[in-house]
C-alpha cells in the first residue's frame, strides 16, 4: 500500500502489509527479482496488434517439447507483466510473455522485469498513438524491449520497424525476418487459395 489505511489494517489482521512510496514500482521490483532467480530462455512479444494470439500459438507449439510458462490472457501492462512473471517456477523450461505500452518510459521498466533472450515485434499500427509524438518514437520505445535479446523476429515489410531495429541492434542481435512481399527475408509467406476440386 502507498498510504496507511485503517480499513485494511482492521480487516486483514493476519496479513503482512508493506507500505511503499510507489506500489506499482514495488510490484515491478519484486517481479524483476523473481525473474532473476530463473535462467530459462524467454521470448517477449511486442507490437500494436497480434501479441496475444501469437503468444498463444507459440505456447501451444512449444508446449509439445517444453514446459512453457506464459502470460495469461492479455496481461501485458505495467501491472500485468509483473503479475505474469510471478508464474515462473522451477518446473518451467521456456517463457513466452507479451509486453504492451501506451507512453514513453514504460518499455524500459518491462524489459527490466522480463529480461528476454528472444524478442518478436509483430507490427506497428495506430493503437496508443495518442501517447507518442510520432510513430517513429513509438517504434523506438517498443524496441527497447530487445535491449539484451540474442535473436529478434520481425516482418521485414514493415520498413520503419526494420530501420529502427537495424539502427539499434545490427551488431548486437541475430535477426530472423519474414515477408509477405518479395523482400529479402529469411522466410517468405505466400497466400494460396484452396479449392475443393
Amino acid at each position: 500500500v502507498e498510504q496507511e489505511d485503517q480499513f485494511i489494517y482492521k480487516h486483514l489482521k493476519n496479513a503482512n502489509i508493506i507500505q511503499v512510496a510507489d506500489s506499482i514500482a514495488a510490484l515491478q521490483q519484486l517481479a524483476a527479482y523473481h525473474r532473476s532467480q530463473y535462467q530459462l530462455p524467454l521470448l517477449a512479444i511486442t507490437g500494436s496488434n497480434g501479441k496475444t494470439i501469437v503468444k498463444e500459438w507459440l505456447s501451444q507449439i512449444l508446449a509439445l517439447e517444453y514446459a512453457v510458462v506464459r502470460s495469461p490472457k492479455s496481461y501485458n501492462s505495467q501491472i500485468g507483466v509483473p503479475r505474469s512473471v510471478w508464474l515462473i517456477s522451477t518446473t518451467h523450461q521456456y517463457g513466452i510473455f507479451e509486453a504492451g505500452i501506451s507512453q514513453p518510459g514504460e518499455m524500459a521498466k518491462l524489459e527490466t522485469i522480463l529480461k528476454p533472450t528472444v524478442g518478436m515485434f509483430t507490427n506497428i499500427g495506430s493503437a496508443h498513438d495518442e501517447g507518442f509524438t510520432t510513430q517513429q518514437q513509438k517504434i523506438e520505445e517498443k524496441s527497447l524491449l530487445f535491449k539484451n535479446c540474442q535473436t529478434i523476429y520481425y516482418c521485414i515489410d514493415h520498413t520503419p520497424i526494420h530501420q529502427v531495429l537495424i539502427a539499434l541492434y545490427r551488431n548486437k542481435a541475430h535477426f530472423v525476418t519474414w515477408s509477405l512481399l518479395d523482400g529479402a527475408a529469411d522466410y517468405k509467406i505466400q497466400k494460396r487459395l484452396l479449392t475443393t476440386d
